[in-house]
């Protein structure tokens, strides 16, 4: 009979951290979209890294990749800070007009792959 609620709480617990985390199908892949502006403020932080970036028109929230992935491939905390020039590609949000998942971010000479 224990053995039974453990399973249920690890099951309850599993499904709660499953649904935290969002899916990529609130972004549409079939627009896509490339934003040149400047980092006002970013977080290196899990599940996914952000940046604020001002455009010419607007301030949009680009989701990154999680910390651990951008570290990997060369993109450290540092890179993001406020003040810096970055481009990014990738997908807007379907109901978020100020919202978009970055599939690659480029600062300065550097461009990585983000998924």
């Amino acid at each position: 009979m224990r053995a039974r609620h453990v399973v249920a709480s690890i099951a309850g617990f599993a499904a709660a951290a499953a649904s935290a985390h969002h899916g990529w199908s609130g972004y549409d892949a079939g627009k896509p979209l490339t934003l040149t502006g400047t980092i006002v403020a970013s977080g290196y932080e899990h599940p996914h890294s952000f940046v604020r970036l001002k455009t010419r028109d607007k301030t949009w929230l680009a989701v990154l990749a999680p910390p651990y992935r951008m570290e990997n491939r060369g993109l450290p905390r540092e890179a993001l800070k406020p003040g810096a020039t970055v481009t990014v590609a990738g997908y807007p949000h379907r109901t978020d007009p100020d919202e978009m998942r970055a599939e690659r971010i480029t600062v300065g000479d550097k461009t990585v792959e983000l998924r």
